[in-house]
């Protein structure tokens, strides 16, 4: 991570840090009433091709014994009422907000990868996770919505590890490769700009749903 990107990464976190940990609380209460304890969900996501670090959520499933992998339409059921909201408006992903003071996360930059994706793919993602991983990043924002559809299709972990593998790591991975050939300030801006909007779309179709 360069210079100028660390220091952009906490003059923002130090500039919405009190909005932000204020939702968090809001949502946070919310969490503990309707879906109890724990609050937040803990997962390994990978750093570097050899670096794992901890990615906080806020939880919005129901936990059980043992989970893996991505989220597909197989783990439907268990996402709570509250959670599908705190996904839709992406409010589950504020406690990022600590892993990007960490260091271990930025703003923007490839979504953070699960261990046995990167293990599958190591000359991929060695040069994905050239970049540090991001809240949000160029992947997100253009092909977020397309992954949804893809895996709510699937009914069962392999078919969703599948089209995880298949369909949606070659498409991101290129998405991230083109942000790494020409990250910049500026191209961060319009990639927090675009996701903001369509966080402010979610919760306009939010309302009108309701």
């Amino acid at each position: 991570m360069t210079v100028w990107k660390r220091v952009f990464d906490l003059l923002l976190v130090l500039l919405l840090l009190p909005v932000f940990c204020a939702i968090a609380a809001v949502v946070a209460f919310l969490v503990f009433v309707l879906d109890g304890r724990p609050i937040l969900y803990g997962a390994e996501r990978m750093q570097t091709p050899t670096r794992a670090f901890t990615l906080w959520k806020f939880r919005t499933m129901r936990a059980v014994a043992k989970d893996s992998g991505v989220s597909g339409g197989d783990k439907e059921s268990r996402v709570t009422p509250l959670g599908r909201i705190l996904r839709r408006l992406r409010l589950d992903e504020l406690p990022q907000l600590f892993n990007i003071l960490s260091g271990d996360m930025s703003f923007v930059g490839p979504r953070p990868p699960l261990r046995v994706y990167v293990e599958a793919f190591p000359g991929l993602y060695a040069d994905v996770l050239r970049a540090r991983p991001g809240v949000t990043g160029l992947a997100s924002v253009l092909y977020h919505r397309r992954e949804e559809k893809l895996l709510a299709a699937c009914r069962t972990a392999a078919e969703t590890d599948h089209v995880y593998r298949t369909r949606c790591i070659p498409i991101k991975a290129r998405l991230d490769i083109r942000y790494l050939r020409h990250r910049s300030l500026c191209l961060d801006l319009v990639v927090l700009g675009r996701t903001i909007r369509s966080v402010v779309e979610a919760l306009i179709e939010f309302r009108v749903v309701r």
